[in-house]
């Protein structure tokens, strides 16, 4: 990935031994090695971010391609996405079907704003 060979390694760790010194250079290695995880997760999650946000592109096209043509006409794979966005569609309602049904009861005062 970097290219990097032995004796180039050998220098960068010499280099941060005399730089940080004994007592700092694993705490440092450390904060490293967590700042490459942290931007390899930031990237694995925009990729599977914009996965989903291809796949929700496609499904719209579909349905753009399947009103545009007649319900018994579409292919195989339209009738799929239709279904597959007829159901996303009744997942999005139900929570709030479920809350409009409910009344929200307001909070309760906590114990200090009732001592003051």
């Amino acid at each position: 990935m970097f290219d990097i060979g032995f004796w180039e390694l050998l220098l960068v760790s010499l280099v941060g031994l005399l730089v940080l010194g004994p007592e700092r250079l694993p705490a440092a290695l450390r904060a490293v090695q967590r700042g490459v995880h942290k931007v390899k997760s930031f990237g694995s999650s925009v990729q599977a971010e914009l996965n989903h946000e291809l796949r929700i592109k496609e499904l719209h096209e579909h349905l753009r391609k399947a009103e545009a043509l007649d319900a018994e006409q579409l292919s195989p794979e339209l009738q799929r996405s239709m279904s597959e966005l007829r159901q996303a569609a009744a997942a999005v309602q139900r929570p709030y079907a479920k809350d409009a049904n409910t009344k929200p009861t307001p909070p309760e005062p906590s114990d200090e704003s009732k001592s003051s």
